[in-house]
Order: structure tokens, then C-alpha cells, then sequence
């Protein structure tokens, strides 16, 4: 269902925000490299902020896992006979990771082996630039980096991470005409996105509310898109901000199609706190900052 949603999103990318690339030969090189350099410095965060979030992921997962394993052991001994449950019947393990049971106890390890995959389609490129069959390789060579396995093919994979769906290929620079004509093409693509989705009945439906307010009210179309996309990057529980790690779901199936989207997902964080709040979010997309209300949490009441 994920990959059919990433396949969605570039389509309909591809669809509606296709454009001539422009010739690139006189670029600047004191420019290109400082942009390389700059590039760099944003893999490194976001390999940083990937891996910290990844040891809370596997602490909570296990933590998890310890409790149910303790309240089966706690039934067993009350009812005097074994309770024939499996205790990883509630358990979910992160990515590249299987939750592993042994009587009572459960844990998440990685996962011993990914699915064959002969679909090029399926095929992801990583942050060093190196072409895997499937996500599912990515994430599971770095679990068993993380957790120091022997299969761990080398200490770099440990901070491996999917930079874009499909084969790895030179990313052209966004020219400056590019950036500036990006923001009103991103907000096109935002409710051409929500309608799309609402007409499949694919459309998350705690976000109906917002979806049916833009496509009745004109003004409404570009501000409740952008609402809508930024509730939904937003972690649960809402922080209210976005951070980089949280924007891998729209960097990562766009690059290959779109070489703008990473500039300007970079120029959504005008302070540099590698955090976006939904106020930044509507600027970036040059939308009324009055009219960016944050009703994620009101929606999310609404709809439990």
C-alpha cells in the first residue's frame, strides 16, 4: 500500500509538474560547489537525525515487546495454564526489522532476509548512491549495522538511508528561474494531489473536512492543501513542527522525478533549525501566514 502510494505521488507529479530542463552548461562552479558542500552538510544531519530516531524506534519496539511478554507471563500465572497467544501478535517492528518470539518473550531483531525482487520498479537509490533491488534491503542492512552483526557489510551502512525510489542516476541542479516558479507548482500539485486521492477514496479520512472545504471555496484550495500535507508529515503526537526526518516521504519518491524538491524542502527552514513550523511551511509556499491555522490536533479530536 506504501509503494502504491509513492507510485501515486510520482505519477501524478510527473503529470503535473513536468517542465523543459534548461541548459545548465554556464552554471557557475564557485556556486555548484558551495551547493555541493551545502548538500553534504544536510546529509550528514539527516543521517544523524535517521539514526537517532531509529534507536528510539527499536527502545520503544522492545520496551513494547518486554510488556506484552509480561502480561502473558502474568495470565499464565493467574489462570494456572498456558495462554496460547502469540506475543507478537501486537507487537510492530520498525523497518528492516520482524519481531521474533520464544515462548513468552518477543523481540524485534532484523529481519533475516528481504523478499526477491525482480521488479525494477521496486529498485531505491542510497545516500551513496548505490542502487538496491528494495527498501527492504536498505533498511535491513542497516539494523544489522546498528546492532553490530557480523553480516554488516561495512561500518559506513550504518548511516545508510534511501535518498529516492528507483535507480540511481545524476540529479540535475534546480536553476534559479526553477526555484522561484516552484512554490506555486508545489501548491498546484498539493490539491491536485487531495482531490485525486478523495475521488479514489484514498484520502485519509480524519483529513475529509479539510479536502471538502478546498474544492467548495476557492480561497480555501491552496491553504487547506498545505495544511493537510504539513498535519500529515507531522508526527504522532503532533510537535507541531516538521522535522527532516519526518520529510522523507516526500523527498524520497519525488527526487528522481522532480530535482527542485530538495532545494526547496532545504528553503522551508529559513532559521536552520532543521525543523519546519506550519508558519514556515505556508511562506515557503508563498501562501497568507494568517490563513495557516493549526488544526491538526482539532481534526484529530474530531475524528476519534
Amino acid at each position: 500500500m506504501k509503494l502504491k502510494y509513492f507510485q501515486l505521488i510520482a505519477l501524478l507529479l510527473c503529470a503535473t509538474l513536468a517542465f523543459a530542463k534548461d541548459d545548465l552548461d554556464n552554471l557557475d562552479d564557485d556556486l555548484a560547489q558551495d551547493d555541493l558542500e551545502d548538500l553534504e552538510r544536510d546529509e550528514e544531519l539527516l543521517r544523524e537525525l535517521e539514526e537517532e530516531q531509529q534507536h528510539k524506534d527499536l527502545a520503544r519496539e522492545n520496551q513494547k515487546a518486554a510488556e506484552i511478554a509480561a502480561d502473558l507471563a502474568s495470565q499464565m500465572i493467574e489462570n494456572h495454564a498456558p495462554v496460547l497467544l502469540d506475543p507478537c501478535a501486537k507487537i510492530h517492528c520498525g523497518a528492516g526489522r520482524v519481531c521474533q518470539a520464544e515462548d513468552t518473550t518477543a523481540k524485534c531483531v532484523c529481519i533475516p532476509e528481504c523478499p526477491q525482487q525482480s521488479d525494477p520498479r521496486r529498485m531505491v537509490c542510497s545516500n551513496h548512491n548505490q542502487t538496491w533491488n528494495s527498501d527492504c534491503e536498505v533498511h535491513r542492512e542497516r539494523c544489522l549495522c546498528d546492532t553490530d552483526d557480523s553480516r554488516c557489510k561495512s561500518a559506513e551502512m550504518k548511516h545508510i538511508h534511501i535518498s529516492y525510489y528507483g535507480e540511481c542516476k545524476e540529479i540535475p541542479t534546480c536553476t534559479d528561474e526553477e526555484m522561484s516558479d516552484f512554490p506555486r507548482r508545489m501548491r498546484d500539485w498539493l490539491f491536485n494531489i487531495m482531490n485525486d486521492l478523495a475521488q479514489n477514496d484514498e484520502f485519509p479520512s480524519q483529513y475529509k473536512t479539510l479536502q471538502t472545504e478546498a474544492e467548495t471555496n476557492m480561497t480555501r484550495r491552496w491553504v487547506n492543501a498545505a495544511i493537510w500535507k504539513w498535519c500529515d508529515l507531522d508526527g504522532h503526537p503532533h510537535d507541531r513542527s516538521v522535522s527532516l526526518h519526518e520529510l522523507f516521504p516526500i523527498r524520497a519518491p519525488l527526487m528522481s522525478l522532480e530535482h527542485c524538491i530538495a532545494p526547496f524542502l532545504e528553503s522551508c527552514d529559513p532559521d536552520g533549525n532543521h525543523r519546519i513550523s506550519l508558519q514556515e511551511w505556508g511562506k515557503c509556499l508563498e501562501l497568507d501566514e494568517g490563513d495557516m491555522e493549526y488544526r491538526c490536533e482539532e481534526i484529530s479530536k474530531v475524528n476519534e
